[in-house]
């Protein structure tokens, strides 16, 4: 019996080993080592989540979209109603050009996830770039809502409203964003941003503002970056942006 839970504690301590391994080599970018680690764990513990969630992720970032979703598929056969897979789920349709998919993925997500403001802003990002403006601002203004200080939704709201023509609502969107990261534009300044333009300053860095969003044709490199502005806010998020960490160099997936 000693030896049996001595042996057992240290097939533990060797699994969650290449576990670390595997996201290690995931994070510098090493795709195909790390898929070969994820594979052996998955072969060694079948049906485990987190091994499946981050070969998941492995095979997005290689392009193999139609694998990543079978892992993705296999994750929410186990818990049908975890938001986070679907969510995961929904970035990989799109990478994929299924956006109809994608977009009722958040919905799903929405709908199951209600509280949660981040629900909305992904979904109005989506909304935004697939030309429904209306329905990004009133995802937007569903995020505002329920986080009345996400900065973030305010500016991208703002740039959605400039679409739109409505510009005194844009400059409002823009001077709320403005004045809760403590940014203050240079009174001679009058001049309203131009899309894609609008920059929001770091917090204690008032003199360096950072962009959020680049106006341009829908890029990988670009859904990304912007989804890293609306995920990234939260801590429970952090897992999700160890997947696409790296990627905003611009360069796009290969085709599956």
């Amino acid at each position: 019996m000693v030896y049996e839970s001595e042996f057992t504690f240290v097939t533990q301590e060797l699994t969650e080993m290449s576990f670390e391994k595997g996201i290690s080599l995931f994070q510098e970018g090493k795709f195909e080592e790390a898929l070969v680690c994820f594979n052996e764990l998955i072969n060694t513990h079948p049906g485990k989540s987190e091994f499946h969630l981050f070969r998941g992720r492995v095979l997005t970032r290689m392009g193999k979209g139609e694998q990543a979703l079978e892992d993705f598929d296999l994750l929410l056969s186990l818990e049908p109603y975890n938001t986070d897979f679907i969510s995961d789920r929904a970035v990989v349709l799109h990478l994929m050009g299924k956006n109809q998919e994608a977009l009722e993925e958040l919905d799903r997500a929405a709908n199951l996830d209600p509280k949660n403001p981040y629900r909305y802003s992904s979904r109005a990002f989506l909304k935004d770039r697939l030309g429904d403006l209306q329905g990004a601002i009133e995802d937007y203004e569903k995020a505002i809502e329920l986080d009345p200080e996400d900065a973030i939704s305010h500016n991208n709201k703002g740039l959605v409203e400039e679409k739109l023509g409505y510009k005194e609502k844009s400059q409002q969107s823009f001077k709320k964003a403005d004045e809760l990261v403590g940014y203050q534009p240079k009174p001679q300044s009058q001049e309203l941003p131009s899309i894609g333009k609008k920059d929001l300053a770091k917090p204690n860095s008032p003199t360096q503002p950072q962009p959020i969003i680049k106006e341009s044709k829908l890029t990988f490199g670009l859904f990304i970056e912007t989804l890293k502005s609306v995920f990234g806010k939260k801590e429970s998020r952090q897992e999700f942006f160890r997947f696409v960490k790296g990627i905003i160099s611009g360069k796009g997936p290969k085709n599956p």
